[in-house]
């Protein structure tokens, strides 16, 4: 018996695209706060000692938070082959300015401190900024387009042509999506400043994380209902053959409304999804303003677990429609790689993951409690 056969195709797919959910879930919730503390720098820190105190929030864990992007990035490449090639192709310059980005913040905390002038120190401060807004915004934005669907289309040889243009990708469903993302990792930053700091940092992080906290759930919901209302959704109307070989062009789909929430009447449970996405930004809200950091934190957290999961359960089996034609659409079922490949990297997924949350929970373990500003202003027992 060939020891890949141990796991049917079909299951092997579905394990997958869930795994593709956890990865965004854990890029989300980990370097989420990261990319949140960087947008709320220059606001809530009136000071260089208050700004100094919020990066060193973040400085010990940012870098190896990063694990979460790669592993997403790794995932798609080798379980979603075609995704990562319409993704990274069609969303070529979204990506480079995204990578823009995220250059800027090592380089922003690295240099920050090598000068004292203020003027050179702010001018980085908002160069961290940049570098939590803007990946932040542009994934929110990509987000939105998926939904939409993206203008691609694949010749009978599957090679990959996208007739889009970046600007094209700033329409008002994908802004609003990108508002969404905006705020629930401001509404993520300020849990973890909640945590990390005190005083007036502390107070002014629950303040504006409570206000975040509510505008991410009524964003998330207004997204919802435009989605459901304005934004036809694509659905397979071939017989769907989940064994079959990845290619696109085996089946036929459509363009229809509502095709995005039949799912939710299908099956009754993925309701949960939405739920924890509204619940868990309000609980959090509320948690913040109570003064509850660890119990806001978490449902924060979960709070963007439910607005993630919400995504995956609307496009199911969907992973990445095409305007140009449905039939060229993306699925679980038809663009993925092969059986053995998928059993592979399960398999190495099952053994690196649990080290790789071991070692992450055995660091922030080590590194926990607050930044002191004495600490700061001695220059001692701080990394920036």
């Amino acid at each position: 018996m060939i020891l890949h056969t141990l796991l049917d195709y079909d299951t092997l797919r579905v394990i997958w695209w869930v795994l593709l959910g956890v990865l965004l879930i854990g890029f989300a919730v980990m370097d989420g706060f990261d990319l949140g503390t960087g947008m709320l720098l220059p606001f809530l820190g009136k000071n260089d000692v208050e700004r100094r105190v919020i990066i060193n929030a973040v400085g010990p864990t940012w870098e190896g938070n990063q694990v979460w992007l790669i592993l997403g990035g790794g995932a798609i490449f080798a379980a979603w082959p075609q995704l990562y090639a319409v993704s990274f192709s069609g969303f070529y310059l979204a990506m480079f300015v995204i990578l823009i980005g995220l250059i800027l913040r090592p380089v922003a905390f690295k240099y920050r401190s090598k000068n004292e002038s203020k003027a050179w120190r702010n001018g980085w401060d908002w160069a961290l900024f940049a570098g939590g807004f803007i990946p932040t915004l542009i994934c929110g934005v990509a987000l939105g387009n998926v939904l939409q669907g993206v203008p691609f289309r694949l010749t009978p040889e599957l090679f990959i042509h996208y007739d889009g243009s970046f600007f094209g990708l700033l329409n008002p469903f994908a802004i609003l999506t990108g508002l969404v993302s905006v705020a629930m990792l401001t509404m993520h930053g300020a849990a973890w400043l909640g945590i990390k700091t005190e005083g007036a940092v502390a107070q002014r992080a629950r303040t504006v994380g409570s206000i975040a906290a509510i505008l991410t759930a009524v964003l998330f919901a207004l997204a919802g209902v435009v989605l459901w209302k304005f934004v036809d959704g694509y659905a397979i109307t071939s017989a769907v053959n989940t064994t079959g070989p990845s290619n696109p062009l085996f089946k036929t789909a459509a363009h229809m409304p509502g095709a995005w929430m039949a799912n939710y009447s299908k099956y009754p449970w993925t309701t949960a999804a939405p739920v924890l996405g509204v619940l868990g930004c309000l609980i959090a809200a509320v948690l913040m303003r109570a003064r509850k950091e660890g119990l806001a934190m978490i449902f924060s957290g979960l709070g963007i677990a439910g607005i993630i999961l919400t995504v995956g359960a609307s496009m199911f089996p969907m992973i990445l429609p095409s305007t140009v034609d449905p039939r060229f659409s993306l699925t679980v079922w038809d663009s993925s790689s092969s059986h053995m490949t998928l059993f592979i990297m399960l398999v190495c997924t099952l053994i690196f993951l649990p080290i790789i949350l071991a070692y992450t929970t055995w660091v922030y373990r080590v590194l926990w409690g607050k930044v002191d500003e004495k600490q700061i202003r001695e220059g001692s027992g701080h990394a920036y």
